[in-house]
């Protein structure tokens, strides 16, 4: 992989950081405050063909890979506008269903999807099963007369369910052959009865609400199963690598912020006669979030690589090291430009206090940095398992 970034990808970051700068931290503010969503900016990402870049040409996309579509949401977030639901919409649903849904529903969704028009949320986590995948309890079962499938079950920590028009559902199925269960991906309509949600109170500065799901006995028709019954850990995980190397772009683009503002601060404030920026106390920490930040956009982009390039499980690696290492890097990065600012740092004015809450949410989600540890000790090193 070239280790320098193309004469296309650099005019992308360009083109994409000037776009993202037209909106700001102020503009996202706002939205934020009244509760609204930032759909002038999602339509318009849109229609400079941003939000689909990484969707088949075919069906309306880019043609490009998660290689494009991180730096679309890395600029974005460096210039204090970022889109938390690219991470769900397009990289995650989008990549799944070009990868492995029908016909019928690559026509239906990826056009929609890349031109702003729909918009899909992802189920995975429940409230008992956490981070453990594999104690899903989720349920589908298939009537032999209809053919349709009937979901029950819960799910939390859901972004975005009340702007999007449908919701990719981890579910299990029995394997006719051994009894257990598999999981599997349906897509639900967000009027589907049965369906219903609750919106989680979050101490969180967001666009994206996060809500609670209630599955009783959703009825969907045989086609609603995205791919192979029985090719489902494949399927969930070609979802999980883009999540993971997205989530590591919106923490870059956030932590890039950030330090952005501190370094301005501390070039501009004067005491004793000096800019505070001259004294090492305030200058190195703020090179080493910037060292720390670049790091952590190599291995991004490693990731992005490997999993453009087909390789699934090289790439699983690398996504859950950038994830861990952008998860760092942000935390630190903004820790370090409010301490810069000093009480600034925490006034409305300046806008960084919010992202102390934002900025943990890359080292929790959409796994947490100890599981991800668990994951590089055990898969990566050979280390006995923990768990």
């Amino acid at each position: 992989m070239a280790l320098i970034e193309s004469e296309e990808h650099k005019a992308l970051r360009s083109a994409v950081a000037a776009f993202g700068k037209r909106y700001g931290r102020d503009y996202m503010t706002d939205i934020i405050d009244s509760g609204g969503y930032p759909k002038e900016l999602w339509l318009e990402a849109a229609k400079l063909g941003y939000l689909g870049v990484n969707l088949p040409e075919t069906y309306g996309g880019g043609g490009g890979g998660i290689a494009e579509l991180s730096i679309v949401l890395e600029e974005l977030g460096t210039a204090g506008a970022p889109l938390l639901m690219m991470i769900v919409s397009p990289a995650i649903c989008g990549t799944v269903i070009s990868r492995f849904g029908t016909e019928d529903q690559k026509q239906e969704w990826l056009p929609a999807l890349a031109d702003g028009t729909r918009t899909m949320a992802f189920g995975i986590t429940e409230p008992d099963a956490g981070s453990n995948s594999h104690r899903i309890t989720t349920t589908a079962r298939r009537e032999a007369d209809t053919g349709d499938w009937l979901l029950t079950g819960r799910k939390v920590f859901v972004s975005g369910v009340d702007i999007a028009d449908a919701t990719l559902i981890v579910g299990r199925t029995e394997d006719a052959r051994t009894g257990n269960l598999k999981p599997c991906l349906f897509i639900v309509p967000r009027d589907a009865p049965g369906f219903t949600r609750r919106k989680i109170d979050m101490e969180l500065h967001g666009a994206e609400k996060q809500f609670e799901l209630a599955l009783d006995d959703v009825r969907l028709p045989a086609e609603a199963l995205v791919g192979d019954e029985d090719a489902g850990l494949l399927q969930l995980f070609a979802g999980l690598n883009p999540e993971r190397i997205m989530t590591a772009a919106f923490a870059i683009g956030m932590g890039r912020y950030a330090l952005a503002r501190a370094v301005e601060y501390a070039r501009d404030r004067v005491v004793w006669k000096t800019p505070i920026g001259a004294h090492q106390a305030i200058a190195h920490p703020l090179a080493q979030a910037h060292i720390d930040l670049e790091l952590a956009r190599l291995m991004m982009q490693k990731a992005a690589h490997l999993y453009d390039a087909g390789d699934d499980v090289g790439a699983g690696e690398a996504a859950n090291m950038a994830k861990y290492a952008a998860g760092e890097a942000c935390v630190r990065a903004v820790d370090q430009a409010v301490h810069t600012l000093g009480g600034n740092g925490l006034t409305r004015e300046f806008g960084l206090a919010t992202l102390i809450t934002a900025s943990r949410v890359a080292r929790i989600a959409p796994v947490s940095r100890e599981m991800i540890l668990n994951y590089v000790s055990h898969q990566t090193l050979g280390l006995p398992k923990s768990y």
